[in-house]
């Protein structure tokens, strides 16, 4: 690449760096990126990179395959009900293993590159209270997923504090209920949620596919909140992707003004979607407003 090619790039990304320059972006990591070094490495670059050009990102991570690795390893088998993990008192002592590991990682990578991340669980100052997860009784027996829990509420003020001292939360997945019991809980719902209640300028879902599959089989790279919600329902968007494309409805109906699901897999796809104005995968925003790339272009060519 010659040096007149570089320049431009740069410049390219100028536009961008200023419109999103004190905004807050959160990014549930996960896909192909865990799993490999060096897109984990190359992940946490980038999110230095954002808070350094003057973004502020968080970072929500999940456990996935490492958790049910570990978990062989123990001689335990990983057990699911409707595609949900069943999380009793041992295996939850896995999950907490595995992403408390993962959480100092990512936070060392990040670091090292003049970043300052910061570790958390959320049962630190009990920030995201949790409850325990209730399934309706299939058969007329009720199941029981253990320490499956959601959501009951977050106190943001820790994220504030902590984004006002240019630091970059790195949040594990886990959640406090009332009595103090631990509970594991959906990363992708998790930063959905944590997007809202910070009104984000994004939310950015790293998974492992190119993105939200249309109706013709082809790659939705723009979808409104209603578009998205007839997929979902008509059953077009289906495995590990509902809970992303859900927690997407949810946010952009909440004041999230965008969210984006990504291929973790393809290097620096994260710079890609906020630094580019093609961006990578799909594109979910509110049935509101202007066409999308009008209110892109008017957004960031604003004085």
């Amino acid at each position: 690449m010659s040096p007149s090619t570089k320049a431009r790039i740069l410049a390219e990304a100028l536009p961008y760096i200023r419109a999103y320059h004190g905004k807050t972006l959160v990014i549930r990591f996960g896909g192909a990126a865990m799993t490999d070094p060096v897109l984990k490495a190359g992940f946490a670059r980038d999110v230095a990179l954002l808070q350094l050009v003057g973004m502020k990102p968080i970072v929500v991570h999940g456990g996935g395959w490492q958790i049910d690795r570990l978990m062989e390893k123990m001689g335990m088998a990983p057990r699911t009900h409707l595609g949900m993990r069943v999380i009793d008192e041992k295996a939850l002592t896995v999950v907490e293993m595995v992403l408390e590991e993962l959480n100092q990682e990512l936070t060392g990578l990040i670091n090292q590159h003049g970043s300052r991340a910061v570790g958390l669980d959320g049962q630190d100052g009990r920030f995201i209270r949790a409850r325990k997860m209730k399934l309706p009784a299939t058969d007329g027996d009720a199941v029981d997923l253990g320490h499956v829990g959601e959501v009951e509420s977050i106190d943001a003020s820790l994220i504030r504090l902590l984004l006002s001292r240019n630091f970059v939360p790195v949040i594990m997945p886990i959640g406090v209920g009332a009595d103090g019991t631990a509970y594991h809980i959906n990363s992708d719902v998790l930063a959905g949620r944590l997007a809202r209640e910070l009104e984000a300028e994004k939310l950015i879902l790293l998974t492992n596919v190119p993105g939200v599959t249309g109706r013709d089989g082809k790659i939705a790279y723009i979808l409104t909140a209603s578009e998205a919600e007839a997929l979902l329902r008509d059953g077009i968007v289906a495995g590990d992707l509902v809970p992303r494309v859900t927690a997407a409805l949810g946010a952009v109906r909440e004041g999230v003004r965008s969210v984006h699901v990504i291929d973790g897999g393809m290097p620096s796809a994260l710079l890609l979607e906020v630094l580019t104005l093609e961006g990578v995968g799909s594109a979910v925003r509110s049935d509101a407003g202007p066409h999308f790339f009008e209110d892109s272009r008017s957004y960031l060519l604003a004085d």
